[in-house]
C-alpha cells in the first residue's frame, strides 16, 4: 500500500476544522487497497472475515465488508455481533469466537439457529463452553424436529513462539486461548457422543499478531492441518481450518511479510495432507491489516516546551489509542501546520530538513501516556498533527477515562468526500 499523505493532508486539515479534534479518519480508499491485497493473497474460496475487534465502529465495519470486499464479519462478542448486523453483514457471512463468551452470548448463537438465521459457525475454547453450549442446544431442539444443528468449530492452541512480543503472542503454549490437541479431541468426542445438536466442522487457531516472520504461523498451520487430517477419518463433517489473522503494519519505512509471503506457504503444507483428508474450507480472519494504514488520529498541541529538549503535549493520547502504552505499539506523527501554517507533506515529519526530535505526550493524567518521540517541525499551541496507522485497535479500545468523550470518526469516501460517520460523544452522557 501507498503513503497516501501527500495526497490527503489538506483533507486531514479540514476534517479537523469541520469536526474538531480529536478526531478519528478513515480513508476508505486504503481499505480498498488492503481488502484487494488480501483477496489476491487469498482468493475464493477462501472464506476471508474481518475481526471487528480491531475495529468496531460500524461506518467502518460498512467500509471493510461491503459489497466487493469479499469479507464478512468476525465478532466475539454479542456487541460486536450488533455491530456487525447494524453494518449490513449477515448471520451467515458471521463467524463468532473468542475465550470470553458468556452464558447470553452462547444463548444469542442458538437462538439464532433455532430461528432459522444461523451463524456461518461458532468456535469453543474448551470443554467448559462445549458443555455449555450443548445445553442450550439440546435445550432448544437442535438437530431435531427439523432444526439443523449449529455449526461449531474448535480453537487449537498451537503451542509455538510467535515472531512479535508478548503481549501480542496468543499462540504460545501457556496461553489462555484455545485447547491442547489432547483437549481438542476430547472436546468433539464429546460433541459426537452427545447427538445431533451440535455439528463439529473443524478447527479455528490464532498465531498471534503483528507476526514479522512466517515461521509460527506455517508451524500452527502444520499442527492445524494435521488435526483435521486426523478427525476427518471417522468425521466427514468435520471439513474446515480457520487459519486466523495477525499480518503485521509495520511502519513504512520497515519490511515486514505480507500476506502473500504467508500464503506461499500454504501449498506445500495442503500438500501433505492425504486428499482425502484435507479441509474443503479454509478461512482467514485478519483485522489491523485491514484497517490500521486507513486510519489517522487528528489531535492539537497543548503545549510546546523545553524539558532538556522539545516537548509537546497534546490534546490526544491514550484515551483514543492506548496501543503505545499498553504493549509499546509504535505510531509515526506528522505535523500537518507548523507556527500556525499549514505544512508540505514533505516537510511533516523526518524529512524536514527543519525536524528536530520530539518527545510526543497525550493529555492524561498518567505519565504512561507517552506516544514516543518523533522529528517534526516547529510547533506551538493550536497545530494540527496526525497520528498515523491508527485505524486498528484505536476507536475498538477507546475510553472516557479522565471524563473525555468519544471522539468522532470521518469517513473519506473514494470520491474524495469527508463524510461523518459516528458523532463526537457528549459530556451529558458520562459517568
Amino acid at each position: 500500500m501507498t503513503d497516501r499523505l501527500p495526497e490527503i493532508a489538506g483533507v486531514l486539515r479540514d476534517a479537523a476544522g469541520r469536526f474538531g479534534t480529536p478526531l478519528y479518519v478513515t480513508d476508505a480508499a486504503t481499505i480498498v487497497a488492503a481488502a484487494k491485497e488480501l483477496q489476491a493473497a487469498f482468493p475464493d474460496p477462501w472464506i476471508r472475515q474481518y475481526s471487528v475487534k480491531a475495529n468496531d465502529v460500524a461506518a467502518v465495519v460498512t467500509l471493510v465488508t461491503g459489497a466487493g470486499r469479499g469479507l464478512g464479519a468476525n465478532v466475539v462478542s454479542r456487541g460486536e455481533w450488533a455491530v456487525a448486523r447494524r453494518a449490513g453483514v449477515p448471520n451467515a457471512r458471521t463467524t463468532f469466537e473468542g475465550v470470553g463468551k458468556t452464558d447470553l452470548d452462547l444463548a444469542a448463537a442458538v437462538r439464532a439457529a433455532v430461528g432459522g438465521d444461523p451463524l456461518l459457525w461458532l468456535a469453543v475454547e474448551s470443554a467448559d463452553e462445549v458443555e455449555a453450549l450443548l445445553a442450550r442446544a439440546r435445550g432448544a431442539g437442535l438437530g431435531r424436529e427439523g432444526r439443523p444443528p449449529l455449526d461449531v468449530l474448535f480453537r487449537l492452541n498451537p503451542d509455538v513462539a510467535p515472531e512479535t512480543q508478548d503481549e501480542l503472542a496468543v499462540g504460545r503454549g501457556g496461553s489462555k486461548f484455545g485447547m491442547t490437541e489432547t483437549e481438542l479431541s476430547g472436546a468433539v468426542e464429546r460433541v459426537v457422543a452427545d447427538g445431533s445438536a451440535l455439528r463439529p466442522r473443524g478447527v479455528h487457531l490464532h498465531v498471534g499478531s503483528q507476526l514479522g516472520a512466517v515461521d509460527a504461523w506455517r508451524d500452527a498451520v502444520r499442527r492445524g492441518l494435521a488435526v483435521v487430517g486426523l478427525l476427518r477419518g471417522g468425521l466427514p463433517s468435520f471439513d474446515t481450518l480457520d487459519v486466523g489473522g495477525g499480518f503485521a503494519v509495520p511502519p513504512f519505512d520497515e519490511p515486514g511479510p505480507t500476506p502473500k509471503r504467508f500464503a506461499r506457504e500454504l501449498p506445500a503444507l495442503i500438500d501433505a495432507i492425504p486428499a482425502d483428508r484435507r479441509p474443503d474450507r479454509l478461512a482467514i480472519e485478519p483485522g489491523r491489516f485491514l484497517v490500521a494504514r486507513a486510519g489517522w488520529l487528528l489531535g492539537r498541541v497543548l503545549h510546546a516546551r523545553e524539558r532538556g529538549g522539545r516537548q509537546v503535549v497534546l490534546d490526544t493520547g491514550m484515551t483514543e489509542l492506548i496501543r503505545p502504552a499498553l504493549y509499546g505499539g509504535r505510531h509515526p506523527i506528522v505535523a500537518l501546520t507548523s507556527l500556525g501554517r499549514p505544512v508540505p507533506p514533505e516537510a511533516s515529519g523526518a524529512l524536514s530538513p527543519i525536524a528536530d526530535p520530539v518527545d510526543v505526550h497525550g493529555p492524561i493524567c498518567e505519565s504512561t501516556d507517552e506516544l514516543g518521540e518523533h522529528r517534526l517541525p516547529p510547533l506551538r499551541r493550536g497545530d494540527l498533527v496526525a497520528i498515523r496507522d491508527a485505524g486498528g485497535y484505536g476507536a475498538s479500545l477507546s475510553s472516557t477515562y479522565n471524563g473525555r468523550p468519544r471522539p468522532a470518526q470521518a469517513i473519506l469516501a473514494t470520491n474524495g468526500r469527508l463524510v461523518l460517520g459516528r458523532r463526537r460523544g457528549g459530556v451529558a452522557a458520562l459517568g
